[in-house]
């Protein structure tokens, strides 16, 4: 058979109706930071992702380019990550379960204990809104339905509207601290209240990805209510404050009784060696970390002062990002960024969320917000 015949017989095959399931057509798709536009004359800057602009510590660089077992699966407990951080946060590490950043965490969570019922009938599983684009999704995809419950104004979680939303249905609450992409953290003292108000058989996810930016003292210690809590689950993550986004390494913390449960869902090989030498080695080396850290806190206590200078209204940053109550003005905005080689993050018409990078990126966006006439203005 010839190339021009085998090529009639192929268009001749008609292709099966292959559907997905009706789920994925109700659900919204995850939109990642764009790259930044390359401008003459201008440095670029990404500050649309919530990424930790520096590169991983030294120490970490040179453990990851030594490891030559790639050819090998990793091991798919990560004992070693799990025993160095039982010691550092000092906790068993039969209590904690690894996954591919806090997201792949987080979906082990929602696999394992939210779906439907022998009946068909959806699980529910509440969180704030807006918060983490991935819950929707995540939430959905599990066979689960959404319980969104709206922000506060001033773009805090609404508890006492979380708790009065709790049905028989109900398995699980995500409480997102610092909340991304408002930033405002929960106190510990919010956060006793609200799980006195549970239901104790309601699984309550505290998502701490960015917890290393945090300085409120009153803020919540997820690892505190999971040693009080037998209910709560904490979510962290090496992506943002250690600078390993790329190589997607993240973990919970609960108890026994949910982790038992929870490792025959995890995903078999989720975190690389690469993965793991390189979040270990950034425990082992906390000290250097925590002063990076601090380096962006400042530069984030910059653009804050700076913001409130020129007369705007922001919610308390407590992560990497300060969020702008633009409203309709939210494209208009993005594009005037996009015009100066910034990008940033924009939410249709409701808002933007900038993260903090480098110096030079942040003076540029404040330069931006000081010729700027329509930003969200202290009353």
């Amino acid at each position: 058979m010839t190339t021009t015949e085998k090529d009639a017989q192929t268009a001749d095959v008609q292709a099966p109706a292959i559907r997905p399931r009706t789920v994925l057509g109700k659900l919204p798709r995850y939109a990642a930071g764009k790259p930044p536009e390359v401008i003459d004359g201008l440095q670029s800057y990404k500050l649309s992702s919530n990424e930790n602009p520096f590169p991983p510590l030294p120490a970490v660089l040179e453990a990851i380019s030594k490891r030559q077992d790639i050819n090998r699966y990793p091991d798919p407990l990560s004992t070693a990550l799990r025993t160095e951080l039982a010691s550092f946060l000092d906790i068993p590490a039969e209590d904690i379960v690894t996954g591919g950043g806090s997201l792949g965490a987080l979906n082990q969570i929602l696999a394992t204990f939210a779906g439907q019922d022998e009946h068909g009938v959806p699980d529910e599983v509440i969180y704030p809104w807006r918060s983490f684009e991935a819950y929707p999704i995540s939430v959905g995809l599990s066979g689960a339905d959404s319980v969104q419950v709206p922000l506060l104004p001033d773009g805090t979680h609404d508890l006492e509207a979380m708790a009065a939303a709790v049905t028989d249905r109900t398995r699980i609450i995500l409480l997102c601290t610092p909340n991304n992409p408002t930033g405002p953290a929960l106190t510990a003292s919010q956060v006793e209240n609200f799980l006195a108000r549970v239901r104790s058989d309601v699984l309550v996810v505290i998502d701490e990805a960015y917890e290393d930016f945090v300085r409120d003292p009153e803020a919540v210690n997820g690892i505190e209510m999971y040693r009080r809590h037998p209910n709560v689950v904490v979510l962290r993550t090496f992506s943002k404050g250690a600078g390993l986004a790329g190589l997607r390494v993240g973990y919970s913390v609960s108890h026994p009784a949910v982790t038992q449960y929870l490792r025959v869902a995890a995903v078999p090989f989720a975190v690389s060696q690469l993965a793991e030498t390189a979040a270990v080695t950034s425990l082992r080396h906390h000290g250097e970390l925590v002063e990076r850290i601090q380096g962006l806190v400042a530069e984030r206590t910059r653009v804050v002062a700076g913001l409130k200078e020129l007369g705007w209204r922001i919610p308390d940053a407590q992560g990497n990002f300060v969020w702008l109550d633009l409203g309709e003005n939210t494209p208009e905005f993005a594009a005037l960024a996009e015009q100066q080689a910034l990008a940033v993050r924009a939410f249709g018409t409701e808002g933007i969320r900038v993260t903090i990078g480098e110096e030079g990126a942040n003076t540029r966006f404040l330069a931006i917000c000081a010729t700027y006439t329509k930003g969200p203005r202290v009353s």
